[in-house]
């Protein structure tokens, strides 16, 4: 059976300036990729450097009824802010999304009470990422236009409720170049307002999950997702997160798991194909004999951004997930018709 060591708490993955590959389970105090002693062959200017790191928080939020994704996305050239609603009954979808020049964001070096805000004509989106408090909060405020309507939303992420359990990885690129990431199932509390309907979610049919990402991401960047959360048959919270990155060592270190009732189980790495095109089957499967899911495509999300010498091309369509994923003690997770997304990423940036 694979496992993968979860390291000892830790403040920082940095350790006099290099980083420190491995799988937490618990936040680390500050990620400043900055204090990276000498990343690149060449020395560069403080400023220089920065424009390498991209970084994003990312969520993904649904009931039975409404699958709801927004991010922020720093690639340093530009920010793009984005928000998904999609109604799994009616098919019905809003779109949401500005670009902007530059990189005038500055994300959170710590996850304990820090926030980022994009404010821009008729669009306003926060994030407080608080957990100090156990709680992350999401606010959307988008004006309507003449094709869409206007759309308010505020939702909790209740870290507490479920005494969950994050992955936190820190990924090599090379020796001195590295990714991190943050990822943590959870209840969602909250209140969507559109077209004059007004949708609660409870955190007892409602699941978040939220990433966060930073890394000295490859000039060429190429990234495949595949997750999935809800309920398996026994009523227990679940989810997967799984990756197919440019990291190195990706049997020993990578970031793929599985949470069941509150706890995270290390995934080995995954193979993830589309052989009949990304609008067909995706086929998602290991070596280990851990994971074996099909995912099938329902609605396509497409996002292509070009501006000079750079390129964003993103792929991400709604479906459901069906096969199993096993935990790290072997029990064995039937999913049927689990509801979560698929993304394939080319950054050229």
């Amino acid at each position: 059976m694979y496992s993968r060591d979860i390291q000892p708490i830790r403040a920082s993955p940095l350790d006099n300036g290099i980083p420190v590959p491995g799988t937490w389970n618990t936040a680390f105090a500050e990620v400043d990729l900055l204090n990276i002693t000498h990343p690149f062959t060449f020395p560069l200017p403080k400023s220089l450097r920065d424009f390498r790191i991209k970084e994003w928080q990312a969520f993904q939020i649904q009931d039975e009824h409404y699958y709801l994704t927004a991010a922020l996305v720093n690639a340093k050239y530009y920010r793009i802010a984005r928000v998904t609603l999609w109604n799994k009954e009616t098919k019905e979808k809003l779109e949401f999304s500005k670009n902007l020049p530059l990189g005038a964001w500055r994300f959170p070096r710590s996850l304990s009470n820090s926030a980022i805000t994009s404010r821009s004509y008729g669009f306003y989106f926060r994030i407080h990422d608080w957990l100090d408090a156990d709680r992350v909060e999401l606010d959307l405020d988008i004006e309507p236009t003449r094709k869409r309507p206007s759309f308010t939303a505020h939702i909790e992420l209740d870290l507490n409720r479920s005494q969950t359990m994050p992955l936190v990885a820190c990924l090599p690129f090379s020796d001195k170049r590295c990714m991190y990431t943050y990822k943590n199932l959870v209840p969602a509390r909250g209140d969507l307002v559109f077209g004059g309907r007004h949708i609660t979610l409870s955190p007892e049919n409602a699941t978040a999950l939220m990433s966060d990402y930073k890394g000295y991401y490859p000039y060429r960047m190429k990234n495949v997702w595949a997750s999935g959360f809800g309920f398996d048959s026994s009523g227990r919270r679940t989810g997967f997160s799984l990756v197919e990155n440019q990291s190195r060592d990706s049997f020993k270190n990578n970031e793929n798991c599985l949470w069941l009732a509150g706890r995270m189980h290390p995934l080995p790495p995954v193979r993830i194909t589309q052989p009949n095109g990304i609008e067909k089957d995706w086929v998602i499967q290991d070596l280990e004999g851990m994971v074996d899911l099909t995912f099938t495509p329902r609605e396509a999300n497409n996002y292509l951004y070009n501006l000079l010498l750079t390129r964003c091309e993103y792929k991400s369509p709604f479906g459901v997930f069906n096969g199993m994923v096993m935990t790290s003690w072997g029990e064995k997770i039937a999913l049927r018709n689990m509801w979560g997304f698929g993304e394939k990423l080319y950054l050229r940036v």
